[in-house]
């Protein structure tokens, strides 16, 4: 006689936080999909997905739509705050890395464009179940295409343009630091890491980090020589 061991499958608790209805109901297709056992909560502004979360013990997961009513620059990290234990996706029409940065940098574990495929968003979903973070894809990738020479720009110029931070990160990368050195000594997470390591590459036009690198050394023996 055969036996098996037959786990019951976990019950997620999700909320789903737009403004839209049909928004909602589209994104609990998918979450039933990612999640067939999922009990879901819906929301339609910022005040009522706090009363949703108060009210219900052990949410798992909120999909957090950044345009609709309520929402301001201190959000997300007023949730986190809040309700430490529960991760955020933020599910969004924005997808600009700006939009993307901010978003991980206060909290999300997680951004998903709204022209995401439902397979991509399912697979966003279940990896932040998971205990993972997603981010785009286009986001993390650096720029490879290259530019004609009579195009690019001065490496000196292209370097100013980084942000304090991005030099500091790219400081710490010539230094020989890994990305959890590197989030460890700037006190950032390795998602926010990456993202001004793939910010950097873009904006110096470099594949990797080794061309990243050097030309921040060169920079430095030009910035020797005239000082």
């Amino acid at each position: 006689m055969e036996i098996t061991n037959e786990k019951r499958p976990i019950k997620y608790k999700i909320v789903i936080a737009d403004d839209h209805a049909l928004v909602r109901g589209g994104l609990e297709l998918v979450v039933k999909m990612a999640v067939p056992s999922a009990e879901i909560f819906q929301a339609n502004n910022f005040d009522e997905t706090i009363n949703v979360l108060q009210s219900n013990f052990s949410i798992d997961l909120v999909l957090l739509d950044l345009m609709m009513p309520g929402m301001w620059h201190d959000s997300i990290k007023n949730i986190t705050q809040q309700f430490p234990d529960v991760p955020i996706v933020i599910v969004s029409v924005k997808e600009d890395f700006d939009s993307i940065h901010n978003s991980i940098s206060l909290g999300a574990s997680g951004f998903i464009p709204k022209t995401s495929a439902p397979e991509v968003t399912i697979s966003a979903i279940q990896l932040v179940l998971s205990g993972g973070v997603y981010i785009p894809p286009h986001v993390l990738k650096p720029q490879t295409k290259p530019i004609p020479n009579n195009l690019q720009p001065n490496n000196t110029d292209t370097f100013n343009t980084l942000s304090k931070r991005q030099k500091q990160v790219l400081d710490l990368i010539s230094l020989g630091r890994s990305n959890q050195a590197i989030a460890d000594e700037l006190d950032l997470t390795i998602p926010t890491i990456k993202m001004h390591v793939s910010a950097i590459l873009k904006k110096l036009n470099v594949k990797n980090r080794t061309e990243a690198v050097s030309i921040y050394t060169n920079l430095e023996k030009v910035s020797d020589l005239i000082s």
